[in-house]
């Protein structure tokens, strides 16, 4: 019942770009917006009949550009994006819809859903990989908020899934990445009430302490409670410089004493300390970045790594990125995330410290140059720090990908992928089913 768009129409250059610039030259044979969850059955029934490439795509955020498939079919449900919240705090979010449109829905309804935090990330991405922001530490993975999925499988059915109805789909749609077992049309999410009060909160250190805030932040975070988040955010440079970043839920006179408690760990006091509330909804946008939820497209490649235990000498990471044009993000994990079994959903990295994204702006005439400073960063620190990866993150590079991203659940995965899609039609590169 949407349009279907193809190279010979004037909106296809439009309608066939993800988030991405440098994948502006990707060519999918149509773009199918879909409106209702009958076109998503009609286009999985035709690619299947056709044996053609397909893919669906909510906010475009791949970073591999897994969504935007050369000669495929793009299945964007954008449209599909209604929030409905019912009296018992339930939420029925549709996959196309946009974290920050969620955040403002949840919080006239006075709930909100633990999330990510960037405004125009698609909500089905997010979750079916985990899903993981400022308030993650007190209220779990997105993905642990899930009720029930709505999809369509490569039998072209429509599902319902849950602990109870297909409860080996519902293991594997938490935490087993985007686009292996199906295209979801919609997520039930159990959601919490709005907290009243959050503090954000920002500490800039001078350049050249990156090790001891590092090594520091890292015994700090394990000992901190769940009310607290933050992530130790790293700029390359000579030498690197970085900022503590987090949110508290609750009053900043509680905080205060937490953040003393870092300061005087590290030994060095920051040279800004910045502590504002907010409501729920203000929070979000002041962590997304935005009021209005514009967001400007932007040309980057990222690769990341796993923190699963504090490093003893943390000079040794950042001798990496020191002298480097590049943008490190560590969000620190724990709390609520690691009440969950690391088999008791798919995203496997329960233990885990942190989560190490390598992010580097770039263009698409310096792209192969950026792609192979990432990597050469990404594998460097493959000593100090492990193999794992987080599947939201997907690079195209990574090593072993699929037990970086998997671990111990990668078998599990497999026997899922291959019962509800045997004839392998939801492939990509880095598709569970091809690993």
């Amino acid at each position: 019942t949407g349009p279907l768009i193809t190279p010979d129409q004037p909106d296809y250059q439009l309608a066939s770009r993800s988030f991405n610039p440098l994948f502006d030259n990707r060519t999918p044979a149509a773009i199918a917006q879909c409106r209702r969850i009958e076109d998503v059955q009609a286009c999985v029934s035709a690619a299947a009949a056709a044996r053609a490439p397909i893919a669906a795509r909510s906010g475009g955020h791949s970073y591999a550009g897994y969504s935007t498939p050369d000669n495929g079919l793009v299945v964007d449900v954008s449209n599909l994006s209604a929030v409905k919240v019912t009296a018992d705090g339930t939420a029925e979010i549709g996959a196309g819809a946009r974290l920050i449109d969620v955040y403002t829905a949840l919080a006239g309804a006075g709930r909100c859903l633990p999330a990510g935090t960037c405004p125009s990330v698609g909500i089905a991405c997010l979750t079916l990989g985990g899903g993981f922001g400022v308030l993650s530490r007190k209220y779990g993975l997105t993905c642990d908020r899930l009720v029930s999925v709505r999809m369509v499988t490569a039998d072209g059915m429509s599902r319902t899934v849950s602990a109870s109805a297909q409860p080996d789909l519902f293991w594997a749609l938490r935490g087993g990445g985007g686009g292996n077992f199906g295209i979801v049309t919609s997520f039930t999410f159990d959601t919490v009430a709005a907290p009243p009060q959050l503090a954000a909160f920002q500490l800039d250190f001078p350049a050249g302490s990156v090790p001891d805030v590092l090594g520091s932040w890292q015994h700090w975070m394990i000992s901190m409670p769940p009310e607290l988040s933050a992530n130790c955010r790293i700029s390359g440079a000579s030498p690197s410089r970085c900022t503590v970043v987090g949110c508290y839920v609750g009053r900043s006179s509680a905080l205060d004493a937490l953040l003393n408690d870092l300061i005087r760990r590290i030994g060095t006091q920051p040279v800004a300390r910045t502590v504002t509330e907010y409501g729920f909804l203000d929070a979000m946008r002041y962590f997304a970045g935005c009021t209005s939820g514009a967001e400007c497209r932007e040309a980057f490649v990222a690769a990341s790594r796993m923190l699963t235990a504090p490093v003893a000498d943390p000079a040794k990471i950042v001798s990496v990125f020191d002298g480097r044009t590049v943008y490190v993000i560590i969000d620190g994990l724990g709390g609520a995330i690691s009440q969950v079994g690391p088999a008791d959903t798919a995203f496997p990295h329960r233990a885990a410290l942190g989560a190490m994204q390598i992010y580097l702006r770039t263009s698409p005439a310096q792209r192969a140059a950026a792609t192979r400073s990432v990597a050469g960063m990404r594998d460097q620190l493959t000593g100090v720090l492990g193999g794992g990866g987080y599947v939201n993150y997907i690079d195209a590079g990574m090593p072993d990908w699929a037990q970086a991203y998997y671990g111990g659940n990668l078998a599990r995965l497999r026997e899922v992928a291959q019962r509800y899609d045997p004839d392998r039609l939801f492939t990509f590169p880095q598709a569970i089913i091809n690993a």
